[in-house]
């Protein structure tokens, strides 16, 4: 037994600090390692050692700055994690190795009016046929993340009242899914997993930010000091149902004149079915903007100052430096920015708007995918990842 604050227990806890902070980035140098874990780089070059010779990691001579250096990466033999995101209307999955190396991918349509039964049923096919495509063993399989459009609870699992798969409410699809498939499944609202996907996979380089999605509905995610902040039933950032116009149209939650009412994909297209005809799609909607359309070109911007007085309202309470735009509508790029910022600069303290930064994600529909496999890697057990060298095996 190790007795705690023994030189036993501080060198293992020390271990588990290093393969952490290698396995949430996918990759670091020493030097990374250090900075990071706050381990002197003595300490750092004689774990890695261990750790290479125990069969955890890959070291693979790379360059940082122009001088040599070693990158190290857990190895990618260790095991495989799965991403699930599920949209409005498609279902998307991506596979990875520890090392944070995509396997494969796949997006597949889903009826709008899925049943949560049929949504897991159609999950665990995706999850074990795109598995099988890689060649790695089922075993293997270490934990899945799954993204779903609605506030988690997270006690409890439960997906909250304003979920934008009908019928999803009420229902806790990550345990029926962790059933399904016999591994372990970690469940987050979209929004939020988008925000880790930029934090993550984004090259963002920061550790406050928030992201807003744009869709069916609109969410917020909200990664304060490196961390996801949810609130304690799951519904922070729930940013769509901030009220505009107290006598404005009846929003999905019960209230009036909520933002989603006026900048979601459903209102916007409504304003230009007429003219477009029926099927207009906002991937269509952001063509057309760049292309020169000017009745699209001013929905779009109608939305964009819609979205930035949610943002300049996000920014008075929090003061986040960088805002991301996600979701098909962040393609149009700065047609939407420009109407955001300028939304932003009125109506939010000077001091907040002068220090924000507004980009479109770097990650395009993948974000919330990418980010689901994050919130999987983050949720392995870092203890069971040096027994041996090998990785968990659940059953």
């Amino acid at each position: 037994m190790q007795t705690p604050g023994s030189q036993t227990s501080l060198h293992r806890a020390n271990r588990e600090r290093v393969v952490r902070a290698v396995r949430m980035a996918g990759s670091l140098t020493q030097a990374e390692i250090a900075r990071s874990t706050g381990l002197s780089a003595a300490t750092v070059s004689n774990i890695v050692r261990e750790l290479k010779d125990g069969g955890t990691i890959e070291v693979t001579p790379t360059s940082a700055g122009g001088r040599r250096a070693r990158s190290i990466s857990l190895r990618a033999d260790a095991g495989i994690v799965v991403g699930l995101d599920f949209g409005h209307d498609r279902l998307r999955a991506s596979v990875a190795n520890l090392a944070h190396q995509i396997l494969a991918e796949e997006s597949q349509p889903l009826p709008s009016d899925v049943s949560v039964t049929e949504g897991v049923a159609r999950a665990g096919d995706l999850v074990d046929r795109l598995v099988a495509t890689t060649g790695v063993e089922r075993q293997k399989l270490l934990g899945v993340g799954l993204a779903v459009p609605a506030p988690v609870d997270a006690r409890t699992g439960i997906l909250g009242p304003t979920s934008m798969l009908p019928g999803w409410s009420g229902t806790d699809p990550g345990t029926a899914l962790a059933q399904r498939l016999g591994v372990p499944v970690h469940m987050d609202n979209d929004a939020n997993l988008g925000a880790l996907g930029e934090l993550v996979w984004g090259g963002r380089g920061v550790r406050d930010l928030a992201y807003i999605k744009v869709g069916a509905g609109i969410g917020a995610g909200l990664v304060m000091e490196g961390r996801i902040y949810r609130g304690p039933g799951g519904t922070a950032g729930e940013i769509g149902h901030v009220t505009l116009d107290e006598s404005g149209p009846v929003c999905r939650c019960g209230n009036r004149g909520c933002l989603e009412t006026f900048a979601a994909e459903g209102p916007v297209l409504s304003l230009l079915a007429p003219n477009h005809g029926p099927g207009l799609t906002m991937e269509r909607v952001v063509r057309l903007a760049r292309d020169g359309d000017l009745g699209a070109r001013r929905v779009l911007a109608d939305a964009g100052r819609h979205i930035g007085s949610g943002v300049a309202g996000l920014c008075n309470l929090l003061n986040p430096g960088l805002v991301v735009l996600g979701g098909p509508i962040a393609a149009a790029g700065e047609l939407i920015l420009v109407p955001i910022r300028e939304s932003v600069a009125r109506y939010a303290l000077p001091s907040a708007a002068q220090q924000l930064t507004v980009v479109s994600g770097a990650l395009g529909e993948r974000a919330e995918v990418l980010g689901a496999l994050t919130l999987v890697l983050g949720e392995l057990g870092d203890s069971d990842l040096l027994d041996e060298g090998r990785a968990p095996a659940f059953r």
